[in-house]
């Protein structure tokens, strides 16, 4: 990534506007027993006890069965295909997601490492660990831009000046990724509750997400609070903002389902002027509209 950077640099310096995007966290997989990354899935067993079907806390309390447990684990070690097949060789970047979520775990808190240490076979400890919480556990699995099991990277990358914070996926995979809390994240992990590593300033955070990233897609009516720019504004309760763990919900169309991570701390979020959200609960107005392109700087 140093390397992309450098080439970007040299664009700049030939005349080129060229930035990068960089996650602030791990893009990584969600596996749970509500998420399509369900290591038992694939399970004959699973499939022919229509476990599936069951409310959660239900399926959970069937799940630890002692029997049903072991013959669920003998058949997810001979699937091919799905989590148990790609975190084979890989459990020490599998983890407990926790809630709040913990998106920058020690490599020590690994399955990996904690079944090692147990002396148990680390596929049982998956098994146990997606029951806990009634089932609602989540089980962390980074794919990309953890190198080393911390965050140093994207910090060093998220300070370049060439650089906006974002992921260019937005909306994919909706029920086993969830990323569109990376602008909460930035707020509270970044410049407040980081403690394996350097945070980043307050002031640095919001203006990358405001007014850098605006101007970078040509928005030259929003991004800062002055006359003669829209009146978009978040009201945010610092203090006391968090990102619990993301839960199922089942609301999009023939009863599908996707991961929400509904924070709290934001009081409220104004567009045009309009309160749109008050304590993270929409009020039914709907000021914006369709943004073609950029937008002229406004006359002030």
């Amino acid at each position: 990534w140093r390397q992309v950077l450098a080439r970007i640099e040299a664009a700049v310096a030939e005349g080129l506007d060229f930035k990068a995007q960089c996650a602030p966290r791990s893009v990584s997989f969600l596996v749970g027993l509500e998420t399509t990354m369900n290591p038992l899935l694939k399970c004959e067993t699973y499939r022919t006890l229509g476990l599936a079907a069951l409310p959660l806390a239900e399926r959970a309390r069937r799940l630890a069965d002692p029997d049903l447990r072991r013959t669920l684990l003998a058949e997810a070690r001979e699937v091919r295909g799905g989590f148990f097949h790609l975190a084979r060789g890989n459990m020490d970047k599998v983890f407990r997601l926790g809630s709040p979520a913990d998106y920058e775990p020690a490599p020590e808190a690994s399955l990996g490492t904690e079944a090692r240490r147990r002396g148990i076979d680390p596929f049982e400890l998956v098994y146990d660990a997606l029951l806990e919480r009634n089932g609602e556990e989540l089980l962390y699995f980074p794919l990309a831009n953890y190198a080393g099991g911390t965050m140093d990277a994207a910090r060093e990358m998220l300070l370049h000046d060439r650089v906006v914070p974002g992921l260019s996926d937005g909306g994919a995979h909706v029920s086993f990724i969830c990323d569109a809390s990376f602008t909460t994240f930035l707020l509270t992990h970044w410049c407040r509750d980081r403690i394996r590593g350097e945070q980043l300033p307050l002031e640095f955070v919001v203006r990358r997400q405001t007014h850098d990233t605006a101007r970078h897609i040509g928005w030259h009516d929003r991004g800062v609070l002055a006359p003669g720019y829209l009146a978009d504004v978040n009201l945010i309760d610092f203090d006391n903002l968090s990102l619990p763990a993301p839960r199922m919900i089942y609301d999009l169309p023939a009863g599908g389902k996707r991961l929400m991570q509904k924070p709290t701390g934001y009081v409220a979020t104004v567009k045009r002027g309009a309160v749109t959200f008050e304590h993270s609960e929409p009020t039914g107005a709907l000021p914006g509209g369709l943004q073609r392109g950029g937008t002229p700087a406004p006359s002030n």
